[in-house]
């Protein structure tokens, strides 16, 4: 028989009692926590939540500021603005981004270079980006595109500000154009901690004043403090910080001056740049082809930037600052003043020329221009008739590096320092430089091809205008400016831009700096170079011709222009001052494939003149046309 053991009921009450505290004290510990939390967030962290859920009840919301206008000197608008609705999609709010599109298509006119751009640039934003589909929509697709937002999530219509460019491709070198940011923008911006400022923005400056200028034309971003329902949805403006515009530009340049130098041009490519020499106020700066800069403000298609880039053309490169061409004989009148100043030449001092020069104990003839010479030359006429063989000879007596370091007193090899980014240096020679570059000696025959400009020196257009300046106004260096002033958008006055330090004159004596000039003036009266271009102008011009060889001629061949394909043809250049007595205006004229400086470059410099002096417009005038260089 199995013996029932009997509970121990004391003992097992003790467990329950046990058990029971430890409940009611855990119990308790909890209550001690929620209790103590509550006091720690609703006392202690007050303030944090209530700025918090004050945070979700406003939302600021960026106003991007409007741009700066950009006007030449006599206040003609060259860039503006104007209102605009845009097609945008947001693709983080779309279920499918392609049939959203297929929807949008059936609704209004998307064409294909449209979608092209708009997926090239999808691809460069980022997810939460609202991206345009299309620009400038008319009242009716804005109607459209309202009455189906209902089952379009993600498309939004846009009220903005787009850039307007008036002036033509003629201008777009000058003023540049706006682009949408992109990576490298915000990169820069973060850099220099400008991004909060681009809150709002989506365009910046790409090149030109566009760009030179981006921190005044762009302003200073607003902002709307909104009060939002839970849905996000704006309730209303609590305050406003009203964003405040970018300042206007002025320029120096003279729109009509610089369309009359761009039909100067006619069919040919080239540059111009046309200074006051007082002030190195650029009043012309033309570089052809150009391109309509419109093109680009949200995003040019692919189709036209492949033909802009592969063009042969070149249309994208500004000739005036990024063109680097041999001087050619526009580097005479500097050879010949250095002549002087080193006591090489004195002004009376001349050579008989057969129409070659060859170096001693050497066969090689180093051509000049002219079949059989131009007989007896001094300094003077070497410079009105362009004689090759003068400056060969002095060339050898000066050496590379005395050269080098007269002709960098006139700002070759250097930037000039004009306000527009991408300018080249070009590139003035040296032994140093030789063999620093190729590890190889400099030889006695490049020095006499450097005399006329030719060989490894190169120069751009501003350079060659900065140059022909400071023959111009005595020898005192300027530095080519665009901008002349800028508004303020508060005060509406316009406030001239402190000019840059000036630079020590070059220090030349007035007596040879006049040899030299009078040289130049008897370039344009008859039995110059360019007497026919200058003929019954009512002012006196003082220029100087010259070619750049494009391509290389054998020894005992002439070249001839008429038997060469155009592009084969010799750049043509020509560097003036007008009026002679008391220059107002001094340039250079480049152009390309144009044969000689005498018939393609000098007409053009002339019409610039005509115009800037007298009024006359280039139709009106007959251009002459000669042989020389």
């Amino acid at each position: 028989m199995a013996i029932t053991s009997l509970k121990n009921l004391d003992r097992e009450l003790a467990h329950f009692h046990l058990r029971l505290k430890v409940g009611a004290g855990f119990v308790a510990l909890l209550a001690a926590a929620l209790l103590a939390r509550g006091y720690y967030l609703q006392h202690m962290q007050h303030e944090y939540f209530v700025q918090r859920a004050e945070n979700n009840r406003i939302s600021l919301v960026p106003a991007a500021p409007h741009r700066g206008l950009i006007l030449d000197r006599n206040e003609r608008i060259l860039a503006d603005n104007f209102s605009a609705y845009t097609l945008e999609i947001n693709r983080a709010q779309m279920a499918s981004l392609e049939q959203t599109l297929a929807d949008l298509q059936t609704l209004i006119e998307i064409t294909p270079g449209q979608l092209r751009r708009f997926r090239r640039l999808l691809a460069e934003s980022h997810e939460f980006e609202t991206v345009p589909l299309k620009s400038r929509l008319t009242d009716e697709e804005v109607a459209i595109v309202a009455a189906n937002r209902y089952r379009l999530a993600g498309v939004e219509v846009k009220a903005r500000l787009f850039r307007n460019y008036r002036a033509g491709p003629g201008m777009a070198h000058v003023v540049g154009f706006i682009g949408r940011i992109n990576d490298r923008d915000l990169a820069t911006l973060r850099e220099n901690r400008q991004e909060q400022n681009y809150r709002g923005s989506v365009h910046i400056g790409k090149t030109g004043l566009e760009q030179s200028y981006e921190a005044l034309l762009h302003g200073r971003t607003g902002f709307d403090q909104m009060e939002t329902d839970a849905g996000g949805r704006a309730v209303r403006v609590l305050s406003r910080i009203p964003p405040v515009p970018g300042k206007d530009l002025r320029l120096y340049l003279d729109v009509e001056l610089q369309a009359v130098a761009e039909h100067a041009f006619g069919d040919y490519l080239g540059g111009l740049v046309a200074l006051d020499p007082r002030t190195g106020g650029v009043l012309a700066l033309v570089s052809k082809p150009g391109f309509d800069p419109n093109l680009f403000i949200d995003g040019v298609d692919p189709d036209t930037w492949k033909a802009l880039n592969e063009s042969s053309e070149r249309p994208m490169v500004n000739r005036v600052l990024r063109g680097i061409y041999p001087p050619g004989s526009t580097i005479k009148p500097f050879m010949a003043l250095a002549g002087l100043e080193l006591g090489l030449r004195r002004p009376g001092d001349s050579i008989v020329d057969p129409g070659y020069f060859m170096l001693p104990n050497s066969r090689h003839q180093f051509r000049d221009w002219k079949r059989g010479g131009h007989g007896v030359v001094d300094l003077r006429r070497s410079i009105a008739q362009s004689c090759d063989t003068y400056y060969y000879k002095l060339a050898v007596d000066m050496g590379i590096d005395r050269m080098h370091d007269f002709l960098a007193q006139f700002g070759f090899g250097e930037k000039t320092g004009i306000d527009l980014a991408g300018e080249s240096s070009g590139l003035l020679p040296s032994r140093e430089w030789k063999q620093r570059r190729w590890k190889k000696p400099w030889y006695p025959g490049e020095t006499v091809i450097a005399g006329i400009g030719q060989g490894y020196h190169l120069a751009t257009p501003v350079q060659l205008a900065a140059a022909a300046a400071m023959l111009a106004n005595g020898g005192q260096p300027v530095q080519p400016r665009l901008v002349a002033a800028v508004r303020d958008p508060a005060t509406r006055e316009w406030m001239p831009l402190a000019p840059s330090p000036p630079r020590p004159a070059a220090g030349i004596s007035p007596a040879h700096l006049e040899v030299v000039r009078q040289g130049m003036l008897d370039v344009t009266r008859p039995g110059g170079t360019a007497a026919a271009s200058a003929a019954g102008a009512p002012y006196a011009i003082a220029g100087k011709t010259g070619t750049a060889q494009v391509v290389g001629i054998r020894q005992g061949a002439r070249y001839d222009a008429s038997k060469l394909a155009r592009e084969h043809r010799d750049h043509a250049l020509f560097i003036a001052y007008a009026p002679a007595d008391n220059p107002a205006l001094a340039l250079a004229v480049m152009v390309e494939n144009g044969g000689s400086g005498s018939g393609t470059a000098a007409p053009i410099a002339r019409a610039v003149f005509d115009y800037y002096l007298t009024g006359k417009r280039p139709g009106d005038m007959k251009f002459g046309d000669d042989d020389a260089d």
